[in-house]
């Protein structure tokens, strides 16, 4: 039985553990409780061997972001040490497990932050994505800077940040920021079906994968083609790399156990 929480929502479909945000009449806003809820949630489906990939969503809305009333009264030092999704940004970094958002209506502020932080997003038509702290004498203090310009360069995060503008799903979607745009009726559905086919591959192969690209944006080119060779070959000792290469010689389909 799942555990009970207040702001939040949780289920497991087969392999696939979701979190639901759920605090519709404030636009799921994160404040700590939701935030410190969520991230409970997560590091429980990291470590339980049942749960393969996860995915993050929310009740008519994913998140507009931070709860504005709890941060304006949070002094430099509790925002630089202890604001909700400081605490989130540090637990991400530790999780190995794939994480999808399942995007719909807004994703804006600390939603916005909370999605790019995820390994793959799925939209539908109505998400609307954008960073506008700008328009209260702020900047985004979460990410939003940083893997937007990752994401899709310095021009175009400029322009994001410094209008604060939200940019609709088509938009995202051509810009590079999400993976794919479906009907809000099948926006579950999709996301379920990715995390469907990706809890079906190796486990550790899809560990050491989402590991070698995060890399990419920490190293050089060098340093990254090495880390991921050494993670490459580490791979050829596991069951399921043996497993895997045997059953394409066979052509049947490999039965993977995460060994």
């Amino acid at each position: 039985m799942e555990k009970k929480y207040e702001n939040i929502m949780v289920e497991r479909v087969e392999e696939v553990g979701i979190v639901k945000i759920n605090r519709p009449a404030q636009l799921n806003a994160l404040n700590k409780k939701t935030v410190e809820e969520i991230i409970d949630a997560i590091e429980g489906f990291e470590k339980d061997p049942g749960i393969k990939v996860m995915i993050i969503t929310g009740s008519n809305h994913f998140s507009a972001g931070a709860d504005i009333k709890e941060m304006s009264t949070l002094s430099p030092i509790e925002a630089l040490e202890k604001s909700p999704l400081a605490v989130w940004e540090k637990m991400m970094e530790n999780i190995k497990k794939p994480v999808i958002a399942a995007i719909q209506g807004y994703a804006v502020g600390g939603g916005c932050e909370l999605a790019l932080s995820c390994d793959m997003i799925i939209a539908s038509e109505d998400a609307m994505f954008g960073q506008p702290e700008i328009n209260l004498g702020l900047m985004p203090g979460a990410g939003g800077t940083q893997r937007l310009a990752r994401l899709i360069g310095k021009q175009k995060a400029m322009e994001v940040c410094l209008t604060g503008r939200f940019i609709p799903a088509k938009e995202a979607y051509e810009l590079g920021i999400v993976n794919k745009v479906v009907p809000k009726e099948l926006l579950m559905q999709e996301a379920l079906k990715l995390a469907k086919e990706i809890a079906s591959k190796a486990p550790i192969a899809v560990e050491f994968i989402k590991d070698s690209i995060r890399k990419a944006f920490e190293t050089n080119l060098k340093e990254g083609l090495e880390y991921e060779r050494r993670l490459f070959y580490l791979l050829l000792s596991t069951e399921d790399a043996k497993e895997g290469m045997k059953a394409f010689i066979e052509k049947r389909k490999p039965v993977f156990k995460g060994r």
